[in-house]
């Protein structure tokens, strides 16, 4: 049994790790301010002994009567979703700390607890990719100044502080990349294209794509990714390593947003929006390879399953909220 912290805990993807590790027997304290997180995300995991919760902002140092044998460092905004009061475009300044600040203070904190850490950057690294499908070694295409940039560049700085605690002070660290990842327990105004699908699609309404929907990205399940990750922290001789965790499969926008019409069996119309957004990227596919071969990973869900779970949820939300 190790003692885990997990910050960003409440969210999307720290619900679900906070889920596998309470199923794999870790203790487990799960660290959000709530900015972007729910306490509905971890109700279900208030009366079991192994998880705790504190509402704290880690851009803070962590106190240091607080142990952990693993930090995994999810607090981020993260939502594209200009609309969204819990978007990184609304929130540039918290977005630019959680990724730096408090990657460098968490680091500080491992080494001080000889833990080990994972930080959870994203494939908005590679900005708008001239590289396809995109490996560990390519540096990117992103603007340091565009609408996009407090949240990729704040993700590749807090990679380079990863990096360097590794190199410079032997801290037990590696980097995980999440290419894009759906489920239950995303906020239905997320404005990822999934969510936002399946709710146009379920009230009848029109489904918007933008541009003509030919871009492309690779959708994986959320279950998947959270084996992954957990894999890139528990396997043997990780530490200083980038993965990419997603899933390999490459579909346009066009086609998900018609898939998701059919299994809805929706009457929306697919309505064709403006161009895309600036430094939206024109394809998105992770090269795993290197996941394969070091940690024996590589997703397990169809995206059709995926999206049949996806969308019972956010028929579910739908309903409660009526």
């Amino acid at each position: 049994m190790s003692k885990v912290i997990v910050t960003g805990g409440a969210g999307f993807l720290g619900s679900h790790l906070c889920d596998a590790l309470i199923k794999k027997g870790d203790e487990v304290l799960c660290i959000d301010n709530l900015s972007t997180g729910s306490l509905e995300n971890v109700e279900h995991l208030q009366n079991n002994l192994n998880f705790k919760f504190l509402e704290y902002d880690v851009v803070k140092k962590l106190p240091d009567n607080l142990e952990a044998d693993q930090i995994y460092h999810f607090a981020s905004p993260a939502s594209p979703n200009h609309h969204s009061k819990k978007s990184y475009q609304h929130l540039p300044f918290e977005t630019m700390q959680v990724n730096t600040t408090a990657t460098w203070n968490l680091s500080e904190f491992a080494l001080a607890k000889n833990a080990k850490f994972l930080f959870a950057s994203t494939s908005e690294v590679y900005g708008d990719p001239k590289e396809h499908p995109q490996s560990e070694n390519y540096y990117g295409n992103v603007s340091p100044v565009g609408p996009r940039s407090v949240y990729d560049e704040a993700k590749r700085f807090g990679e380079t502080i990863t990096a360097a605690f590794v190199r410079s002070k032997h801290l037990d660290a590696r980097i995980i990349r999440v290419f894009n990842t759906y489920g239950e327990r995303m906020a239905l105004d997320d404005g990822r294209a999934i969510v936002e699908f399946a709710v146009a699609a379920l009230k009848n309404e029109p489904i918007p794509i933008f541009g003509d929907g030919s871009q492309t990205r690779s959708f994986c399940y959320v279950s998947d990714l959270i084996e992954g990750i957990i894999l890139a922290m528990d396997h043997e001789n990780t530490s200083g390593n980038v993965f990419n965790l997603g899933n390999s499969e490459e579909h346009t926008i066009r086609e998900v947003a018609e898939k998701i019409k059919q299994l809805t069996m929706s009457h929306s119309l697919i309505e064709q929006k403006e161009s895309l957004p600036e430094d939206d990227p024109q394809k998105r596919k992770p090269d795993i390879s290197k996941a394969k071969e070091v940690l024996g990973w590589e997703p397990k869900v169809s995206l059709d399953t995926g999206l049949l779970k996806l969308i019972d949820y956010v028929r579910l939300e739908l309903k409660s909220a009526s």
